[in-house]
């Protein structure tokens, strides 16, 4: 096991390194850069010249070629000043537009988006296992049938759209808005569920869908099997023959479809975060985007697959507590 953990853990560093690589390549694809931008207002303000361009190229790194400028992000090639700053030093560099570390501006917005992402899953997780092992006990009854509809429907609906209808709808019938300040769980506990529930069993509501049918399909093919078989041929309650035979093993497909699920609800708390004005690391994304503000896009970026890559690595040594056949070599 131990092994096994350092292998695993030593396979971080070419995946960040792969990873961090892709994306610094597709944004210098990407049509435009933050000197075009700000070429783009010079001109409508009539005072562009192409000394500008050249002078603001320099300041931001953009004159060397894409291998040193890679280096440099990578902190193997020095900065413009001199200095080895970069991945390699933990140093995720400065935003090109507040001219802020972007490790400082990550930490101030990672918080809100774990905290969202962290309850989305607890939600999603305990509407999705009771309602998918409950579909499976009772097949082809009233029960079965429900639990299946409310299935494809969380699935087909977007978080755009639910979230948009509940805001509307709360408003109208109850008065609810969203609240327009995020306090921080330390600050004030309750405030602090207030602005994240809603969002929360929303986002856990559409992750639900594919874990509950997952759950209804390993649960069905579990309780078919022969030791599950001899479980009832005892006379066992179905409590026990379920919570103590058949469910660990249903449970080892859906862990693996919640670690998928990581990098989905980390993109997907983008457009909730927006709908409910919280301060997380999807607006600064997207800002990021819009600007064009290269460090900032890689530094979110890599920090986002360190946390799959991770989460992977937990899924993979969860599948060992569920199951002790699992053996790691």
């Amino acid at each position: 096991m131990r092994a096994y953990l350092i292998r695993r853990l030593l396979l971080v560093i070419p995946s960040v390194f792969l990873i961090s690589a892709i994306i610094f390549l597709l944004m210098r694809l990407v049509p435009g850069d933050i000197v075009d931008g700000i070429m783009a207002r010079m001109e409508e303000a009539g005072e562009v010249s192409a000394v500008d361009e050249t002078i603001l190229q320099r300041q931001f790194g953009l004159e060397a070629p894409l291998i040193v400028q890679y280096g440099r992000f990578l902190g193997v090639v020095k900065q413009k000043d001199g200095v080895f700053a970069g991945l390699a030093q933990g140093h995720l560099g400065i935003s090109w537009f507040t001219r802020e570390p972007v490790t400082q501006m990550v930490l101030a917005k990672l918080p809100v988006t774990v905290e969202l992402g962290l309850f989305s899953l607890i939600i999603s997780q305990l509407i999705a296992i009771p309602i998918g092992v409950v579909s499976a006990l009772r097949q082809d009854t009233a029960a079965d049938y429900v639990g299946r509809s409310f299935a494809i429907l969380f699935i087909s609906v977007p978080s755009f759209w639910l979230g948009t209808v509940v805001i509307l709808f709360a408003s109208i019938w109850w008065g609810y808005l969203p609240p327009i300040r995020w306090t921080a769980f330390s600050d004030d506990p309750i405030k602090n569920l207030r602005s994240i529930m809603v969002p929360a069993v929303i986002n856990g509501l559409l992750m639900a869908g594919g874990t509950m049918r997952m759950m209804r399909t390993m649960m069905l093919e579990v309780l078919r099997q022969d030791y599950v078989r001899t479980a009832w041929s005892k006379g066992l309650r179905e409590r026990v023959v379920v919570y103590r035979h058949a469910l660990k093993n249903a449970l080892i497909p859906v862990v693996t479809i919640v670690g998928l699920q990581i990098p989905i609800l980390i993109g997907g708390t983008v457009i909730i975060e927006q709908l409910f004005t919280l301060p997380g690391m999807g607006q600064m994304i997207i800002d990021a985007l819009r600007r064009r503000d290269y460090p900032t896009v890689n530094g979110v970026m890599v920090i986002t697959s360190l946390t799959v890559v991770m989460v992977n690595l937990l899924v993979d040594i969860t599948y060992g507590i569920l199951d002790p056949k699992v053996k790691y070599n």
